[in-house]
């Protein structure tokens, strides 16, 4: 790769001259002398094909290819502050990405609060989200694949902090027969029925997930691919009720008239991966989730 010709320094001086107006303000505010500066740009204007600034009288006039290095000269200058403060943080010993795995039992957009109050208070660590379920929940957080875990089950030797209920509840669309014009379904009729199940994102100990009784079954590894074929009228499934609230509400889908029995409330925990080893930004990122999940269930 080719050495760039024109120093940050050189494109510094530059921009100060622009925002500044002048070549004497430019040297005020870079605490320089203004003949430093006039050769700086004088360089700048010999290295470059054309030149980006020239003098009318005595104020520093931007020339039309100027204007466009100006916003090349700003992106590259703000760049170099922001490696710089990485590099800060790193010496702070701030983790630069914390990964977080989530079961997709809980819907990604009730964290969205905790990120972006996260994100203000460590800017330069990058959130890595992992979408699992079933045992590759448990594999994220046993193999370490995730500082961060939100999942059903806390395997032996690790800590969960409760973090919220999920509702399982049987749905499918109004024009499916377990919704058309019944008053209650039993447990026989679903059998008959055909079932969208949830594959395991686990590589040890594959199972599906979902009311495994169905003759009957479409096994895909999403819920948002369960609703899509729930909406054909084709399937039932048992989902969770914060993935359709918005269905629910428009009709798109209706819970299937079964005893209340069968509905399932499954507890999420939070976990770290390494509760003795971990960093402050996992440990910020895991008390800011606690907050503000038990703020928004308040």
């Amino acid at each position: 790769m080719r050495n760039p010709r024109v120093s940050l320094d050189q494109w510094l001086t530059f921009k100060t001259v622009v925002d500044s107006g002048s070549y004497a303000m430019a040297a005020q505010a870079l605490n320089k002398s203004q003949s430093s500066i006039s050769y700086a740009i004088g360089r700048l204007n010999m290295q470059l094909p054309q030149p980006v600034l020239i003098l009318e009288g005595r104020k520093a006039v931007m020339t039309d290819a100027g204007q466009v290095l100006y916003r090349h000269a700003e992106q590259l200058l703000n760049q170099a502050i922001q490696a710089e403060a990485v590099a800060n943080s790193l010496a702070l010993r701030f983790e630069s990405e914390v990964a977080i795995a989530v079961d997709v039992l809980v819907e990604v957009g009730s964290l969205v609060c905790a990120f972006e109050e996260f994100s203000q208070q460590f800017p330069h660590t990058r959130i890595r989200v992992l979408e699992t379920s079933l045992s590759g929940t448990t594999e994220a957080l046993i193999e370490k694949t995730a500082d961060l875990v939100i999942g059903s089950k806390v395997p032996p030797g690790f800590r969960g902090a409760p973090l919220l209920q999920v509702d399982m509840i049987p749905v499918a669309a109004p024009s499916h027969p377990l919704i058309r014009n019944r008053e209650s379904v039993s447990e026989v009729e679903l059998r008959n029925m055909r079932q969208v199940v949830l594959r395991d994102t686990g590589t040890h100990q594959k199972q599906d997930a979902g009311w495994l009784q169905a003759e009957q079954r479409w096994t895909v590894s999403h819920f948002s691919t369960s609703i899509k074929l729930l909406k054909s009228g084709l399937v039932f499934a048992f989902i969770p009720r914060n993935w359709i609230i918005e269905e629910l509400a428009q009709g798109t889908l209706q819970r299937i008239p079964v005893d209340a029995s069968m509905d399932r409330v499954i507890p999420m925990q939070l976990m770290l991966s390494n509760h003795q080893a971990c960093g402050p930004a996992t440990k910020a990122l895991h008390d800011t989730i606690i907050d503000k999940i038990s703020l928004s269930s308040s």
